[in-house]
């Protein structure tokens, strides 16, 4: 990867086996990348890139000006989100098994006496993930069917600057944990979006007509997932 700088922004370069450019901004400080055929000169791609840079200074501020959650931790009446609906942490210490349970407007984490902060936070990040596995499973029975492909695998875990990817040699996704606090619309959007990669593996005006026919409204759940709160931690590149 090589990288090349226009003024005050700074744009990750990658060449690859493919023939279009492919240009994206990615949260949450909106970094930007450039995805190149291998054919292409860097000077061509500057180029592209200073064409963009309107398009490129309008996606940074929209990322910069998103809501973030205060960070998390993991007391009573704490604020937490699942699949887009608000809970208010709950918790109660016994020598049980440590379990989470969610019911009417609380989030019920049980712990046994003196759990630490640390191991709080371990344990409803493990729930997050649990939850996003069992969501993701039908809609991986569902999807690949209608699209004409095949998932080997698929994997939940921290992102920090995607809410998903997929690696289209291997035939596999990778799903962010952080979609279990969206709402349920978002989730299915991001899988149909992965899975259309592994068609089509670039953003052209046929990844665009995919999404069209099979979910109308995907710009909306785009657009509804990006004004959404978004986790506050440090990043690092």
């Amino acid at each position: 990867m090589s990288q090349i700088n226009l003024g005050d922004i700074a744009v990750d370069v990658v060449l690859k086996d493919i023939k279009n450019v492919h240009l994206s901004v990615h949260p949450p400080t909106g970094r930007v990348r450039i995805s190149a055929p291998k054919r292409m000169s860097i000077d061509t791609i500057r180029v592209f890139a200073i064409s963009k840079l309107d398009w490129i200074r309008h996606q940074q501020t929209k990322l910069r000006e998103q809501e973030r959650e205060t960070p998390r931790e993991y007391v009573e009446r704490e604020s937490h989100y699942v699949w887009g609906k608000r809970y208010l942490l709950t918790i109660s210490e016994s020598e049980e098994p440590p379990s989470i349970e969610v019911k009417h407007s609380r989030m019920l984490l049980r712990v046994r006496p003196r759990t630490h902060e640390d191991k709080r936070k371990a344990l409803v990040e493990e729930w997050y993930r649990e939850q996003l596995k069992e969501a993701v499973t039908p809609l991986l029975a569902r999807w690949p069917p209608m699209l004409g492909v095949s998932v080997e695998r698929f994997f939940v875990q921290r992102m920090k600057t995607q809410w998903g990817s997929c690696n289209h040699t291997a035939r596999t996704i990778r799903l962010n944990t952080e979609l279990a606090k969206k709402p349920v619309e978002c989730l299915e959007y991001i899988v149909l979006h992965e899975l259309v990669h592994l068609v089509e593996p670039t953003h052209n005006t046929r990844f665009v007509a995919l999404m069209d026919r099979f979910m109308p409204k995907w710009q909306f759940h785009r657009q509804v997932l990006n004004r959404l709160p978004v986790r506050r931690e440090k990043w690092s590149y």
